[in-house]
This record gives C-alpha cells, sequence and structure tokens, in this order.
C-alpha cells in the first residue's frame, strides 16, 4: 500500500519568530489524518513561552503574550509531552508530515535542550517511519513552478482546503492533504516507499540549498550559506 492511502501524522508549530535558535514554541498540534475522510483527531498545547511574543509573531498566529501567560503552560513539560508525541507518531510507522521540517523539527530540538529534555532523534528506535515535507517534496517534484511555495500557495496549487492558516491544526492538517494530493499527482513520490521518500528528501533537500546558495552569492552575497542538512539543522551548525 502507498504512503498516500494510508494513516498520517501532521505536525506543526506556531512560534515567537523565525530563528531556530533563539525563538520558542507557543502552540503545537500532532494530528492523526486518515485517508478515509474521517475527522482528524488533534492534540494540542498552548505554552507560555517564557518570554515576550513579539507583535508581529502574534499577528500571525493570533496569541498575544498576555493570552499565553494567562492560559498557556509552563514550556519545559510541554515541550517534554510535545517531543513524546512527535517520538511516539515516528516509532509507530505512521509517516510524519512536516510543511518545513527543517524549521519545526530543528526548534523543537532547540527547546528541548534548553529545558534540558531528551531531542527527538534521541528517542528514535531503528526502522523508525519518515518525516514527509511538502515543501522539499513541492520543489523536487515541479522545480521551475513560478510563485509563492508557502503552505497557502501548495493548498491552493493541490486543490486543498486551508481555512484557517496559522492555527497550528489547520495547518497540519492542510500539509498532509497537500502531500497526498501531491504524491496522488506525481508518481514518481508517489508510489516510493516511505524509506526511500525519506532518503529522497535528504539529497533534494541539499541540492535544493546548493541552488540557493549558488543564487545568493551570484545575485546579493558572495560569502551566503544555506544550511543543506534535513529534517533538522545540526545543534551547534
Amino acid at each position: 500500500m502507498s504512503w498516500i492511502s494510508g494513516p498520517l501524522v501532521a505536525f506543526d508549530l506556531e512560534t515567537t519568530g523565525t530563528d531556530i535558535e533563539s525563538d520558542r514554541i507557543v502552540t503545537a498540534a500532532v494530528v492523526a489524518v486518515a485517508a478515509d475522510g474521517r475527522p482528524p483527531e488533534p492534540r494540542t498545547w498552548l505554552l507560555d513561552p517564557g518570554v515576550t511574543i513579539p507583535h508581529q509573531a502574534s499577528a500571525i498566529h493570533g496569541i498575544s503574550t498576555e493570552h499565553a501567560r494567562r492560559h498557556g503552560v509552563s514550556a519545559a513539560p510541554a515541550v517534554e509531552e510535545i517531543t513524546s508525541t512527535v517520538a511516539d507518531a515516528l516509532n509507530s510507522g505512521t509517516p510524519l508530515v512536516v510543511m518545513n521540517a527543517r524549521y519545526d523539527l530543528s526548534l523543537l530540538d532547540r527547546e528541548c535542550r534548553r529545558h534540558g529534555i531528551r531531542p527527538l532523534a534521541a528517542r528514535l528506535r531503528g526502522g523508525a517511519s519518515p518525516v514527509i515535507d511538502p515543501l522539499v517534496l513541492d520543489k523536487h517534484v515541479d522545480r521551475y513552478r513560478k510563485g509563492s511555495r508557502n503552505l497557502r500557495a501548495l493548498c491552493e496549487h493541490y486543490g486543498v482546503p486551508l481555512d484557517d492558516a496559522h492555527n497550528a491544526v489547520a495547518d497540519a492538517v492542510a500539509a498532509a492533504r497537500a502531500v497526498r494530493s501531491m504524491g496522488a499527482r506525481h508518481s514518481v513520490i508517489g508510489t516510493l516507499a516511505p524509506t526511500e521518500l525519506h532518503d529522497l528528501q535528504v539529497r533534494a533537500a541539499a541540492e535544493q540549498a546548493a541552488s540557493l546558495q549558488r543564487y545568493l552569492r551570484r545575485t546579493s552575497n558572495p560569502a551566503a550559506t544555506v544550511e543543506p542538512a534535513w529534517p533538522v539543522v545540526p545543534y551547534g551548525h
């Protein structure tokens, strides 16, 4: 059975910013997304990140510092629960869909290290299921398509509704449905075994990073470097 016709688990974070080394988790969702149209089954977290949430970030995901402090749980136990839940999904053999995994999974790794929590990589058993990243795969199967490749653009391109963007559950479910549609449209990825798909993305992400680095060095910054690692940027890189 192809991965596109089986169950998926989707993961998404909303955060205080875009720097994996310094920004914090505000909300998180881990969502079971069946292939047969049954309602998704989410598990969600709202955290008090322990820092001020910038207005720019609040404007995107709708969570203010005051709201997070009043209603959120402490960051450390929440990060432990999130990491354990993601590890359980990967160890279960169900593919984990993460839009721009290099960001979400790297930031989760840094949160673990910040709070003295065993990181995700240390929890995975041999044969853990793959990560599936709609961003990396879309760039691989449709390299020359013009325009944005953010989640909303991918959903529009692959015919998937996204009704509440920047809500962690909505984004996670949309990413899973978009990548299913992508796999059905592009047999070059849809027919791969999960482990083959994961390995393809490691290579594709490195190639995409190298291409972007060459472009930046040619057009704007001769010293530009683009991290090639996927799905997690190594700590202390």
